[in-house]
């Protein structure tokens, strides 16, 4: 992957798994900037959903969110102008999410999937490089655009 920095975030659920993934991409030689919660202190999702999908809005990053089921994470996330947020509970979704919608914001649920397994799916999102076919590249791009 070319680009390798990556902006994390969680609320208080996804607190201890954010610790977890953040060594994680570590050792792959990813820059990591932890965007918070900083404890598991009781805490809004959106607040962190909101940094790390500014940031990544502004290209040239990747985000990864964690709250209990990630579903509030990505539906914050992807209000963001070229936020393509994937909640991802399989590898294989990480791949499909990869490859064929370019995502760029990986959200999990850290009460729905155990450890191992998201730390499998957070090494399976960052090695999948976006597919370059036609197809995909269009459908990505409708993501995008506005229609009226």
């Amino acid at each position: 992957m070319e680009n390798k920095k990556v902006f994390i975030g969680s609320d208080h659920a996804g607190f201890k798994l954010k610790e977890k993934i953040k060594k994680v991409l570590l050792e792959k030689k990813f820059e990591v900037i932890d965007k918070g919660t900083n404890s598991e202190e009781n805490c809004d999702y959106p607040d962190y959903a909101k940094k790390v999908a500014k940031e990544v809005s502004k290209g040239k990053c990747f985000g990864v969110l964690i709250c209990g089921t990630g579903i509030g994470m990505s539906m914050t996330a992807n209000r963001f102008p070229k936020v393509r947020a994937a909640l991802c509970c399989t590898k294989e979704m990480a791949v499909m999410t990869r490859k064929h919608n370019n995502a760029n914001v990986l959200c999990l649920g850290a009460r729905l999937i155990e450890e191992k397994t998201a730390l499998e799916i957070v090494k399976t999102f960052f090695e999948t490089e976006n597919s370059k076919e036609e197809r995909h590249i269009r459908r990505v791009c409708k993501i995008e655009k506005e229609e009226n």
